[in-house]
């Protein structure tokens, strides 16, 4: 990993070190990048240590001299609480700096929100989207797909801090990252749900999950959501690593993308159907892999 340690080095301030954010402020802090980190719990700030690293206690401190902001926040409405007022991350702000929405979030809101963040801070604040994917598993090993919609400059601006997190791929102007993301996240909720439901058509017809996993690795059916999530359908343990519940957000995103080019997205539409029961039926706390649980009680 390359260490910035030069006095030109970027200095970050984090918002959101929850599953996903705190493995990539550790890579961030380990690549010499000087970072403030807040937490809405200020002890899950408090609790990382290191050096390069420091607690934030407001976003304003957190953006405090900082050139690049990231923001891991479940969705826009969490970061545009923090924005206003004394304490706010706006405060904070007294140079041009680059904020990047690293959450799965609608690629509208995220053009809308860039030109309030222009207009509420005089053009300093300009916003990159880099959502990101691998799970807390890539997370922690420093190899996310990150996917950055964005201009050149500012893209060139993060790119250095996002690179400490895995592979960042500039995919086109701001909101491309996020439609890439709608599509990744199709795909997953795609597998997941026809794991899940092949998993219970073995189970009834009498054959070992374990061995079935096997089988399919081997095919033309292996994946990473495969090998990632095989363990928990085979024992029906679904401890959360990513809550199921944000899927069905994630592929509303999807259709707002398709529906602002009239693209046909018939998949997307029968798969919000069920993460959306899903959600419904409570269980959307739990592993993505519990949709297993739900098509075998609920249908």
């Amino acid at each position: 990993m390359t260490q910035h340690t030069s006095s030109s080095t970027p200095r970050v301030g984090f918002l959101g070190p929850g599953l996903m954010g705190a493995p990539m402020v550790s890579h961030i802090a380990a690549a010499g990048f000087p970072t403030a980190v807040w937490a809405r719990r200020p002890e899950a700030a408090t609790a990382l240590t290191g050096e390069n690293l420091s607690p934030a206690a407001t976003p304003r401190e957190a953006a405090h001299g900082a050139d690049v902001i990231i923001a891991m926040l479940p969705d826009l409405p969490d970061l545009e609480a923090l924005l206003e007022g004394p304490d706010g991350l706006w405060a904070g702000v007294a140079a041009p700096t680059v904020l990047v929405v690293c959450s799965t979030v609608s690629p509208a809101a995220v053009q809308a929100f860039a030109a309030r963040a222009a207009s509420d801070t005089g053009g300093l604040v300009r916003v990159v989207d880099a959502p990101v994917s691998g799970g807390v598993a890539k997370a922690s090993d420093g190899t996310l797909s990150i996917l950055v919609g964005g201009s050149d400059a500012d893209v060139a601006a993060a790119r250095a801090v996002l690179e400490a997190c895995g592979t960042p791929m500039h995919l086109g102007p701001l909101g491309a990252g996020e439609v890439a993301k709608a599509c990744n996240q199709l795909i997953v909720g795609a597998e997941v749900a026809a794991l899940s439901e092949a998993s219970l058509l073995a189970r009834d017809a009498g054959i070992d999950l374990a061995q079935l996993f096997d089988a399919l690795s081997g095919g033309l059916a292996a994946s990473r959501v495969l090998d990632q999530k095989r363990d928990k359908l085979t024992n029906a343990e679904y401890s959360a690593s990513g809550p199921a519940k944000f899927m069905a957000k994630d592929l509303r995103f999807a259709a707002e993308a398709g529906a602002k080019t009239d693209t046909p997205t018939p998949l997307t539409a029968f798969l919000r159907t069920l993460y959306d029961g899903l959600n419904a039926a409570g269980l959307g706390d739990a592993d993505i892999a519990v949709m297993q649980r739900y098509i075998d009680e609920h249908h």
